[in-house]
């Protein structure tokens, strides 16, 4: 009996233990940190460079790590990579890519390898994979402990194919993004080690210390804050320019001869730089001069409507193909007119915020990164320059809608890389997440979105927020309970589709039915107008929110709609005459058809029965 007893305790004693030690695993946020110190010489003669890396990695997640995969971008830019065949076989290639790294030369081929790997002072041995180093440790990382890696490293800088490479169309020299053997993320979800094939990237937090040794007629620009440029040790031909990035999870850099290099202050003690090339055209250099007070605008704008900048600067680089965020700069082409050359500004600078600060994984929620961005850039432009931004609503509305009628619409849950079309990732990410937010006002209302997305800034700043921490902080803000808009929305091709079903008349009490056709609910408002142009608007909750969000005075407003059924009706006691009936009069939500929105009752009034 003793004996038993005792097993009783043991047992009993294992089962907490593991017990606890699961909930303690399980009931907090955690997230891996690296810090890179990169020592990299550049032969600019022949478009190749030679490193150094150390990286100390702390696992701080609940797991032994018996593994770690590196990213080797560069390797991207060969015939028959991912990225290549993907850009070939695809219905509607990105016209930057199609067949064009198929046709590279073996000298503008990219590349990337690792010659030596060491973890804490042992040899490892690693078996690459087209983008991905994958390595087998010998010496486990256990939780809470560190391991420190050693890489000496090679690459070939590609002709520019996307993003980064050499001698860009506008004649930008280098380009380096993504440029150097870049731990993947390990988060609750496991490794991440996606391929390269053109989509986004996920990185670690930590800080970086780059040395690069270039050709001392170089300009460099890039992440982090120039500590020192000095002689190249013996190589009076070369300097060494330092960098220090803080709290970041990405290392950039451009370089080229001919960049000049401007700065202007803005306010909290940041400094703008701009780099670009002297030999611009004329009208190109005024832009890029009427550019920066304008840049300045936009960090205020940012600053206020979502969350202090949390650097002391931030550089506007011409390169790269088109417009690139990364960690305290943008690389984008040069040759524009003013317009675009403040669009794809406020665009990539809103990046700062939408994915190198609230670092969510662009590979799966694109949508959270891009349509954020695209809504507050919208907004900002809209505050400085005068962007229509009710026209780009209504556009973004029929683009959205034109994809529907396609057929082919993917949830938004869609890995980046695996959209059949590159129409329809675009639409996704960019165009329905800027729906999202725009709709999520209207839901809520403007001073409790403004607050959620302040809330959102606040709580998730340098982590890795997923789709349901924002709507979380939404919820905690707005009261409204809204599981059902971020699941109908994002993880759903559900689409909104309200409509006038009938009308009619019994002595003075008027009867509207409202049909929801779509499957996907949405609180919405009528708009009554009278033959005395007299109006009345009538908001209609939606059960399942559990919330009304706060009202225009004089809004009439009914009892909840449960989402089972399938309409509503609406009854209005009145000597008036009705003229026209209404749905969603401020077009805030993407309705696909709204044809049968508006009633004319002249032409339409029933009696009952009829």
């Amino acid at each position: 009996m003793k004996n038993a007893f005792v097993w009783f305790v043991v047992v009993w004693f294992c089962f907490s233990f593991c017990f606890l030690s699961a909930q303690r695993n399980n009931s907090g946020y955690w997230q891996q940190h690296v810090d890179y110190n990169i020592n990299v010489d550049v032969d600019i003669n022949n478009y190749k460079y030679t490193g150094k890396q150390k990286v100390i990695y702390t696992n701080n997640s609940p797991d032994t790590l018996k593994s770690v995969y590196f990213h080797l971008y560069f390797n991207a830019f060969k015939p028959d990579s991912e990225m290549d065949v993907r850009s070939r076989k695809i219905n509607d290639p990105d016209p930057r890519v199609l067949d064009k790294i198929s046709k590279l030369s073996l000298n503008d081929q990219g590349d990337l390898s690792v010659d030596e790997l060491k973890l804490n002072g042992n040899v490892l041995n690693g078996e690459v994979a087209g983008t991905i180093l994958e390595v087998d440790l010998n010496d486990p990382i256990l939780p809470g402990k560190k391991g420190v890696f050693e890489l000496a490293f090679q690459g070939k800088i590609p002709l520019i194919v996307r993003r980064a490479g050499k001698m860009s169309a506008e004649g930008v020299a280098l380009s380096m993004a993504q440029w150097y053997p870049k731990i993947a993320e390990y988060d609750y979800e496991g490794w991440h080690a996606d391929p390269y094939i053109g989509r986004e990237f996920y990185g670690v937090w930590g800080d970086f210390d780059v040395t690069i040794k270039i050709d001392k007629n170089f300009i460099v620009a890039g992440t982090g804050y120039l500590k020192k440029k000095e002689k190249a040790g013996s190589d009076s031909n070369k300097l060494s320019w330092n960098f220090i990035a803080p709290k970041v999870h990405d290392f950039t850099w451009a370089a080229d001869p001919d960049f000049v290099k401007d700065s202007i202050q803005a306010e909290k003690d940041i400094i703008l730089n701009f780099y670009y090339k002297k030999t611009l055209n004329k009208k190109y250099l005024k832009n890029w001069k009427k550019l920066q007070p304008v840049t300045r605008e936009l960090m205020r704008f940012f600053n206020k409507r979502i969350g202090l900048y949390p650097y002391n600067q931030y550089s506007v680089i011409q390169g790269g193909d088109g417009g690139m965020e990364y960690g305290m700069c943008t690389l984008i082409t040069g040759e524009r007119d003013f317009s675009s050359l403040v669009g794809v500004t406020a665009h990539e600078l809103a990046h700062s915020w939408f994915h190198f600060v609230l670092a969510t994984n662009e590979s799966q929620h694109e949508w959270m990164d891009e349509g954020f961005t695209e809504y507050f850039g919208t907004e900002a432009e809209s505050n400085i320059v005068g962007l229509d931004k009710n026209l780009y609503k209504k556009n973004a509305f029929d683009r959205y809608k034109s994809l529907v009628k396609s057929g082919l619409e993917q949830p938004q849950t869609t890995h980046a890389d695996r959209y059949e079309y590159n129409t329809a990732y675009s639409v996704s990410a960019y165009i329905k997440g800027f729906i999202f937010l725009a709709q999520l006002k209207y839901l809520i209302g403007e001073k409790a979105f403004e607050s959620s997305i302040k809330k959102y800034f606040n709580d998730w700043s340098f982590k890795h927020p997923t789709p349901n921490d924002f709507i979380r902080c939404a919820e905690k803000i707005s009261g409204a309970e809204l599981g059902w808009y971020l699941n109908d929305w994002t993880r759903t091709t559900n689409t909104i589709d309200y409509g006038i079903k009938n009308f009619y008349k019994e002595g003075t009490n008027n009867f509207i039915e409202i049909e929801r056709i779509g499957l996907m609910p949405m609180p919405i408002e009528v708009l009554i107008s009278y033959e005395d142009k007299s109006t009345d608007l009538i908001y209609v909750p939606l059960q399942m929110m559990r919330k009304i969000r706060p009202l225009k005075s004089k809004t009439i407003l009914l009892k909840d709609w449960p989402w089972a059924q399938s309409s509503y009706v609406i009854e209005i006691n009145t000597n008036k005459k009705i003229k026209s009936i209404q749905i969603d009069p401020s077009e805030s939500i993407a309705d696909i058809n709204i044809d049968n929105n508006l009633l004319l009752t002249t032409e339409n009034e029933k009696t009952k029965g009829q």
